[in-house]
């Protein structure tokens, strides 16, 4: 028989979920659009899916991959608008999420320099609301 050990913390990660999108300062970058790339990490309590082997126990990362893709849908000025709505929808939405880290990468931003990438990350834990 195999013994499973009590997890108190758990973590998933989605990296490089690629998006393009129209967000921006710039009327430009709402008509043409850019490329994005989001990662997510989020933290939470994975004992009940350790032991159950079932998705209704755990933090559903299909369900995640879909907050991040719609919330990216909808136009913004900010990248840290995003961020924080996502960080926002995945609270109200998996109430296994202890914690989140959001980072959103424009890539090929329009700015005067060479520059792959700007990146903002925003982060926050569920005792801070």
């Amino acid at each position: 028989m195999l013994l499973l050990k009590k997890i108190f913390m758990g973590i998933i990660k989605l990296n490089k979920i690629r998006v393009y999108a129209h967000h921006g300062c710039l009327d430009e970058e709402k008509i043409i659009g850019s490329e994005y790339e989001v990662n997510l990490k989020v933290k939470g309590d994975l004992n009940s899916s350790c032991l159950s082997d079932n998705l209704d126990d755990t933090i559903d990362y299909v369900l995640l991959n879909k907050i991040v893709v719609d919330e990216m849908k909808k136009p913004s000025k900010l990248l840290e608008h995003i961020a924080q709505r996502i960080l926002n929808k995945i609270f109200s939405c998996s109430p296994l999420v202890s914690w989140v880290s959001v980072s959103i990468a424009k890539i090929n931003p329009p700015i005067n320099g060479d520059v792959e990438r700007v990146v903002v990350v925003v982060k926050n834990s569920r005792s801070n609301l």
